[in-house]
């Protein structure tokens, strides 16, 4: 179930983390985003470039109308505004600096609040080299019934080849309406496979729980989109003292791309009793310290299970919970992403999305391009079972350690 690092509106700002669409090392559990970056030039030379043509217009305007009156192969006029907010936002060098036309925008917002259609996968990427797997499979969809297994490597979506592309690309290619049908091709061990799927809504789900021996439990988060701070905390606490994970909690990050930064606040503060979260660096402002919401649960042998492929808003809460000493880290080396991204809408329905700042963990460590090391390492290509036995054994050193 392909999940992508969400945005938010500008007002109020509610800042977001995303990260990028490949990754460079390990197996890169990310359920993603469609990302489509344009080639756009913003054109005009000495004082034309910012002056107002005869009319009201600015000098795009009427380059605009002089393109589509004269040029021997005129487009429309919605495909050269695109062209130009794109190019502006390429002349930002923001590598995460993004137009979205308005239809596009709905499909953002859709998964904001998780709820989005699509086949029931989990992407990942190869550490050597760039092809896009599946890292994981959602019990009871649309791909775990056709029969698709994690460690299937994706070749085609529809008659598309899929060389060549990011993981992204891949998950926006296998969202799409409800009850549409998409063709995914596979290889399984030199062995290629057809499967017919078809696209199903999907409408949370993104924080899952499973009961562990030894009154355990295991907490996966999927994506911090909205509400995913109110559900983890309901399955850490349960809904009376009888109902907590006496036994401790696994908590499982690994794939998480992020999500909105309140609910990656939400989510830390479920496992702290109090004091900071993480450090929110706005540009031209003074940073904005975000601490605990309210008390949680400080006492709880916790590990956290992260990869290459925990990023953005996912690190936060395991760099904060890592930095407060409240969780031991287990698996291989995240992402690391660390600035902060804001969705601005436009008056048509579209909206462009920029990069506004930096966080830093409770700790000050940025980081952005150096992730978090594990305190116990998984290598990324072992099986992702090997991780998740490797951090239920330190989970019952943990509960042992405690006293009676």
């Amino acid at each position: 179930m392909p999940h992508d690092p969400l945005r938010v509106r500008a007002e109020p700002v509610s800042p977001l983390i995303r990260r990028r669409g490949s990754l460079p090392r390990g197996v890169a559990v990310a359920a993603a985003l469609c990302c489509a970056y344009g080639a756009g030039v913003v054109s005009g030379s000495g004082s034309e470039r910012h002056a107002a043509v005869a009319g009201g217009g600015s000098v795009l305007d009427e380059a605009a109308t002089k393109i589509g009156g004269r040029a021997a192969h005129p487009v429309e006029r919605g495909d050269l505004d695109r062209a130009a907010i794109e190019g502006m936002l390429r002349r930002l060098g923001d590598r995460w600096a993004q137009y979205y036309p308005a239809s596009e925008y709905d499909d953002v917002e859709g998964r904001l609040t998780g709820r989005y259609s699509g086949v029931g996968l989990w992407l990942g990427a190869g550490d050597r080299d760039s092809r896009v797997l599946v890292a994981s499979v959602q019990p009871g969809g649309p791909a775990a019934r056709a029969g698709v297994r994690a460690g299937d490597v994706i070749t085609r979506v529809g008659n598309a080849s899929v060389a060549g592309w990011d993981i992204s690309r891949v998950a926006g290619a296998l969202r799409g309406g409800p009850d549409r049908p998409v063709e995914l091709t596979v290889r399984r061990e030199h062995r290629t496979k057809r499967f017919h799927l078809v696209r199903t809504p999907v409408s949370g789900g993104d924080v899952t729980v499973t009961d562990l021996p030894d009154h355990a439990r295991m907490i996966r988060v999927g994506a911090f989109t909205r509400g995913t701070g109110r559900d983890v905390r309901a399955a850490v606490t349960g809904r009376s003292p009888s109902e907590r994970s006496k036994g401790g909690v696994l908590l499982d990050l690994r794939g998480n791309p992020g999500g909105l930064l309140d609910e990656a606040v939400e989510t830390a503060s479920a496992f702290l009793r109090s004091g900071p979260v993480v450090t929110y660096e706005p540009r031209g402002a003074p940073a904005q310290r975000r601490a605990v919401t309210a008390p949680g649960d400080a006492e709880t042998p916790l590990v956290v299970l992260v990869d290459a492929g925990t990023a953005s808003a996912a690190e936060i809460v395991a760099g904060s919970l890592r930095d407060r000493d409240r969780a031991v880290i287990v698996g291989s080396r995240t992402y690391g992403k660390g600035s902060v991204q804001e969705t601005l809408k436009l008056a048509d329905g579209s909206a462009i999305e920029l990069t506004v700042g930096r966080y830093r963990t409770p700790g000050g460590r940025n980081l952005d391009g150096i992730g978090i090391e594990p305190d116990v390492a998984v290598s990324a290509d072992r099986p992702s079972a090997e991780a998740e036995q490797r951090a239920r054994a330190v989970l019952r050193g943990l509960r042992a350690a405690q006293p009676d």
